[in-house]
């Protein structure tokens, strides 16, 4: 076997950088019965010590102590209502957490041999679709790669391109081109094996007659497999190794697959050396096994291109626009706007066959799936007991070895939330999550939501009304009767921002859309008892928790951050009440492979975010009372630091001042609990400041914040070089195609002008090339 790559990386890592690359194991070690007890214990003393705090603090000044003025009445009132909201969080967590290490106690992994004997009998078709824009060549080759090594009977990988068609920048032009090619650089990469191991399978079949295999057979299979993990070995060591996502995929994909095919070859080996016999049914499963992991069928679509699908600006409208023409058949028309596609019933030469499918696969470009994953989630679905569930997924896990300390942090909050979606599941209260997913067909198909817009079919399976297409789908679903489950292995890995102006983006898309999708929860709640289903409390508060917490959380920690409650309601019992939640995550970091510190740094880390995360809660409360939807912003995936808007570096540092204004403030007025708060604040603040946006690139977005609208973008084109406009000639074919009713004739330039000669009959197939692109 080969030996783990080693690490060289190109770019410049920071002071406190992680250093582990390996990722954790795959399966979730079994917790032991104290872990799960001290669990019970933490949700019980939660509850306990914010009941003693109501009692003994705010109950007792009013009964107790007697009658309080107005002031302190209100001030109680708000002070309660926060730390009540707060409370209320930390235990979501705890219930989450007490969940996941229930699931992983008691999950217990499906032997090979039994996945090999399903799929033997059962052979489902998948779609998986990588929705792309802007992205990397590099990096969307190897999520294509890791999706395509999937070992699956039928499997087809497609690539859905989000970027302008036609690029005026060069260098943009030029990243399309080498994006566009992929599908067929990795046909090509993946035609040697698969022509190899369809041909074995193929001679096999031919000659098996027996009830077991002559040992020169086992033998033969033995040898492919060592092929195989050679020719993978062979992948692995020609991989570039640029950063700590290439040494992933390297090891883990590539060297990953290559280690298990060898280990399978040799197995076989030993077997013979024992004079054991295998069975022709098994040896016949093994060869499937290699001939399906190299035989995905590759392709790119561009739905920009066509002139009848929907052009709007998200994730989810270009999955929907796949999606939707999918078990279809479609003829090109050129039209002014562009070609459109047209349903034909029956297929003639030229024509576009969009094949079905019985599951889909949505994946992001900067994702990457661990072998196995297609293959032991959808053998899930396929259960008896698994008919209604619609979604499941391994919440992606962050890629280990970041370069930067900021990532490193958001690595780690990644890991824990994908404990938290773990648990959620063992309360019926998961979530999509959208990097990955596997999704049976038939439940889109029951949620669709179909318009004509401008003559033009528009079908919505993933809604597109937030920024947070997942959760809002997921809600719809279990309006439906669907459920979704997550499955309980680490299978699936994704990127996480290396700046601090890339996480602003995705974080600000994270908290926005929450509060919009709340009214669609009651209504799926009242129609679930409307059939009977039940609705657990647990699950209602995981599912509330997990899609308003952001707003009252960034409000509640304003409130405490920037009001002077009085002195008599502070209390001891307030931290007691959150001290079980920041063990527990002391714990949950130190099972990930961090340090039980990171939760301080966590800490700060939400601090500097607290603007970031107010501004998506109040761009949701502008969408409800507009109704205008808020653009989709995809989180920046470049090579070089993305600079962060001027608000949210100034804010930091306003709430490093204000802690210290509030300091001296409580220290004078001998108010110690504030005063020791404020001090906690203003120094992690001021550590995530340093740690994570960094003096010198705060500096610099500063001035860049202040200078930018200074400045006005030069035109690329002078106006005296800019070619007088030729004399306008009727535009025919838009009047055929649009008329001209209220209105004037569309015309078009002289340079496209079409003779008096040509054939003016726009159904018929008697245009010319030139004509046609003049059309």
């Amino acid at each position: 076997m080969s030996s783990t790559s080693s690490y060289n990386p190109a770019r410049k890592r920071q002071l406190g950088a992680e250093k582990r690359t390996e990722p954790l194991p795959t399966v979730h070690p079994k917790p032991s019965d104290r872990k799960i007890t001290f669990s019970r214990v933490a949700i019980v003393l939660t509850v306990l010590f914010w009941v003693i705090y109501v009692v003994t603090t705010i109950i007792r000044q009013f009964l107790v102590l007697g009658t309080q003025d107005f002031r302190f009445t209100m001030e109680a009132i708000g002070y309660l209502v926060v730390v009540t909201f707060l409370t209320f969080s930390a235990l979501m967590y705890l219930v989450a957490r007490q969940g996941a290490l229930v699931r992983f106690k008691k999950h217990v992994r499906v032997p090979r041999a039994e996945l090999d004997r399903h799929f033997a009998a059962n052979q489902p078709s998948i779609t998986v679709l990588v929705p792309s824009y802007a992205e990397e060549p590099e990096v969307v080759k190897m999520t294509l790669l890791s999706a395509a090594l999937q070992e699956f009977p039928s499997m087809r990988v497609v690539l859905l391109l989000d970027d302008n068609p036609h690029p005026t920048d060069p260098a943009v032009a030029d990243r399309l081109n080498a994006t566009r090619a992929l599908a067929d650089d990795i046909s090509r990469m993946l035609a040697e094996p698969r022509s190899r191991f369809t041909d074995a399978l193929l001679r096999f079949e031919l000659n098996d007659t027996d009830t077991f295999v002559a040992p020169h057979t086992a033998v033969e299979l033995a040898g492919e497999y060592a092929w195989a993990a050679e020719w993978l070995y062979a992948q692995a060591d020609a991989h570039a190794i640029d950063d700590h996502v290439d040494l992933f995929f390297a090891d883990q994909v590539l060297r990953g697959l290559a280690d298990e095919l060898a280990l399978v070859g040799q197995a076989v080996e030993a077997a013979l050396e024992d004079g054991a016999a295998l069975t022709s049914e098994r040896v016949a499963q093994l060869y499937r096994r290699l001939a399906w992991t190299f035989d995905a069928d590759l392709a790119v679509f561009e739905r920009k291109q066509w002139a009848s699908l929907s052009h709007e600006a998200n994730k989810a409208m270009n999955l929907n626009a796949y999606i939707g023409l999918m078990g279809g058949t479609y003829r090109v028309e050129e039209t002014p706007d562009g070609p459109i596609l047209t349903p034909v019933s029956s297929r003639r030469p030229g024509d576009i066959e969009i094949p079905d499918s019985d599951f889909l696969l949505t994946l992001d470009a900067d994702s990457i799936l661990l072998r196995e994953y297609c293959l032991r989630l959808t053998y899930f679905l396929q259960q008896p007991d698994n008919a209604r569930v619609a979604v499941t997924q391994t919440p992606y896990s962050s890629f280990r070895g970041a370069g930067t300390r900021i990532e490193r942090l958001a690595g780690a909050t990644t890991d824990i939330q994908h404990i938290l979606h773990q648990g959620m599941s063992y309360y019926g209260a998961t979530f999509w999550v959208g990097a990955n997913a596997v999704i049976r067909k038939r439940a889109l198909e029951d949620i669709v939501e179909t318009e004509f817009v401008g003559g033009f079919e528009v079908r919505r399976y993933i809604q597109d009304r937030t920024v947070i297409e997942d959760t809002e789908s997921s809600v719809d679903l279990g309006t439906h009767g669907w459920t979704l489950v997550n499955y309980p292995e680490r299978l699936s890995y994704s990127a996480t921002p290396p700046d601090f102006g890339s996480l602003i983006v995705q974080r600000r898309r994270w908290a926005n859309g929450g509060l919009l999708i709340l009214p669609k929860l009651w209504r799926q709640v009242r129609e679930r008892k409307r059939r009977g289903d039940l609705v657990s409390r647990t699950e209602l508060m995981l599912r509330v928790n997990y899609m308003a917490s952001i707003a009252w959380a960034s409000f509640g920690l304003i409130l405490l951050l920037a009001y002077p409650y009085d002195g008599r309601l502070l209390s001891p019992v307030v931290l007691l009440a959150a001290l079980p939640y920041f063990i527990a995550m002391a714990s949950d970091l130190r099972y990930a492979g961090y340090k039980a510190t990171d939760v301080l740094r966590i800490y700060g880390f939400n601090l500097i975010l607290l603007p970031v995360n107010l501004a998506g809660v109040l761009k949701s409360i502008q969408q409800s009372l507009t109704g205008k939807k808020i653009p989709f912003v995809r989180t920046p995936k470049v090579k070089n630091r993305t600079a962060s808007p001027l608000l949210y570096v100034i804010t930091p540092f306003l709430i490093v001042a204000f802690s210290v204004f509030t300091l001296w403030r409580d220290v004078n007025a001998q108010n110690w609990g504030n005063a020791a708060f404020a001090l906690f604040n203003a120094t992690l603040a001021v550590w995530a400041i340093i740690s994570y946006i960094g003096i010198g690139n705060s500096i610099v977005d500063i001035w860049l914040g202040l200078t930018r609208p200074l400045y006005v973008e030069k035109n690329r084109t002078r106006a005296a070089d800019t070619p007088a406009p030729a004399a306008d000639v009727l535009d025919w074919r838009s009047v055929l195609y649009h008329g001209h009713a209220g209105g004037d004739l569309p015309r078009v330039e002289a340079t496209h002008r079409i003779t008096e000669s040509v054939e003016t009959d726009v159904t018929s197939d008697t245009l010319s090339d030139t004509e046609r692109q003049a059309a």
